[in-house]
């Protein structure tokens, strides 16, 4: 028996390779499904299940896409509904697969759908639990993403409990449990780093299967502090229900080169969206007037569903020479199909050709200091979320938190100089590119965000320990 983790950080994703004698499963895959059938092929294996835990918000499942190139069956568990063939198994139903078994456990809460997969060696003996989204290292799934239920969060949180102690709670300590993600997910709260755990260690360590919880309180700490999701969540789960085109065909219809002229023509004639995916730094230095900086090397996909709302937008990227093909995947995997070409050449050929470009000041801790102190009125914009501002800031920073930063357009002047700043300086040139592009001229990025200003003479709040706010 061979089992796998294949996890990918910039998605904080888990799926899964398990093979006995010569038929393997595949639990959860992302959409780009070459690997697994390049694995499967070098082992001598044949794909026979492509088991999904629920349907997936936070990004788009390979599921059509790795059964159609392999011939295996799709597996869902009860309550599930597709567009697509699949195989909807019962509760408690065995699944083999060579020498070993995976017996469908339907587990309620993060989605009504939503089913782990007991995996037994050849033994018989209880090995490991994908257990998806249900169950969390240190955490367990939000329960208020189930697309067009008629329960409220509440009642979800509580099939969530009943699921964990019923089905979960009651296998044995050495169980390895291996979740659908880790830290950095917006499909919980507050996840561990850690990839994988024993289930007994888990009941010593998760919050949410302490012995004596009762049921109300699981719901009160289960909802408490529950950020909304971003607003692709919702149209991943209709694509994972639907279907979606093969990716194929997606990389070949964004794998377009434009040259500048031809690029420049493409976004007057489509209206598309202008992505420019270099660091930020970078893109400071300079850009196409008008483009969006989500760089490759941050938190990219989760930025891109919150701050494009609608998977369809047409997009012509900016990329680093070499790195179109990821960013079209990466932008694929959570469900933006619709890119239309990239700039050949990167930045440097558009700044060749004699095309308009545009810049933003960015500026070291060091000289903001310098600044602050000459000047304690600048206006200092805080992008980060509310907690990291009310836990320490600037003592006469605003917030305006990147996710809702239309709500804030109003409370930033254009007539006088705006500082911003974030934790590290990723959001932060987010957020200017994204006001420049709306008419603000008089934008000052600070390097290093707030925590190059921790290490300045700056005027800062008292520190309150996260955990602690309310």
């Amino acid at each position: 028996m061979l089992v796998e983790q294949i996890y990918t950080g910039c998605l904080a994703q888990g799926a899964y390779y398990v093979e006995s004698k010569g038929e393997a499963a595949i639990v959860d895959p992302l959409r780009e499904v070459q690997p697994y059938l390049t694995k499967a092929e070098n082992r001598g294996a044949k794909i026979k299940y492509v088991l999904e835990t629920h349907f997936h918000a936070d990004f788009v499942s390979g599921h059509v896409d790795l059964a159609q190139a392999s011939g295996a069956q799709i597996v869902f568990g009860p309550n599930a509904e597709t567009a697509y063939d699949a195989y909807i198994a019962h509760d408690g139903e065995e699944l083999q697969v060579g020498g070993v078994t995976i017996k469908v456990l339907h587990t309620p809460g993060h989605t009504l759908e939503s089913t782990t997969y007991l995996l037994r060696d050849e033994n018989g003996k209880d090995y490991a639990l994908f257990s998806g989204d249900t169950l969390f290292i240190g955490d367990v799934g939000r329960p208020d993403l189930a697309a067009k239920s008629e329960l409220t969060q509440e009642q979800l949180a509580g099939h969530l409990y009943d699921s964990l102690r019923t089905k979960i709670m009651p296998l044995a300590d050495n169980v390895l449990v291996y979740p659908a993600h880790g830290a950095g997910s917006a499909c919980g709260k507050n996840m561990s780093k850690e990839t994988f755990d024993t289930l007994g260690h888990q009941k010593e360590t998760n919050y949410a299967l302490r012995a004596d919880m009762t049921k109300e309180e699981f719901i009160k700490e289960v909802t408490h502090g529950l950020a909304p999701p971003p607003s692709y969540f919702p149209l991943n789960v209709q694509m994972n229900k639907q279907g979606y085109d093969n990716i194929a065909d997606v990389l070949e219809k964004g794998l377009q080169a434009l040259d500048p002229a031809a690029f420049e023509a493409a976004a007057n004639e489509t209206g598309a969206l202008l992505l420019d995916t270099r660091k930020p730094e970078d893109f400071a230095r300079g850009f196409i007037p008008n483009a969006i900086n989500i760089g490759i090397d941050g938190n990219f996909a989760p930025w891109v569903g919150t701050l494009i709302p609608d998977i369809k937008q047409q997009i012509l990227l900016v990329t680093d020479e070499g790195r179109e093909e990821e960013v079209v995947t990466r932008l694929a995997r959570v469900g933006y199909d619709y890119t239309i070409g990239y700039l050949k050449g990167g930045f440097a050929a558009w700044q060749n050709a004699g095309k308009e470009t545009d810049s933003i000041p960015s500026i070291s801790p060091a000289e903001f200091e310098q600044r602050y102190l000459k000047d304690s009125n600048l206006k200092v914009v805080d992008v980060r979320k509310p907690s990291e501002y009310q836990a320490e800031h600037v003592e006469t920073a605003s917030n305006a938190p990147l996710d809702y930063l239309n709500d804030y357009l109003s409370e930033i002047p254009k007539d006088q100089e705006v500082y911003l700043h974030c934790a590290g300086g990723y959001r932060s040139m987010i957020a200017a590119s994204i006001l420049k592009a709306r008419g603000f001229d008089r934008l000052v990025n600070v390097q290093e965000g707030f925590k190059g200003i921790s290490g300045t003479s700056i005027p800062r709040t008292a520190f309150v320990c996260p955990s602690t706010l309310k």
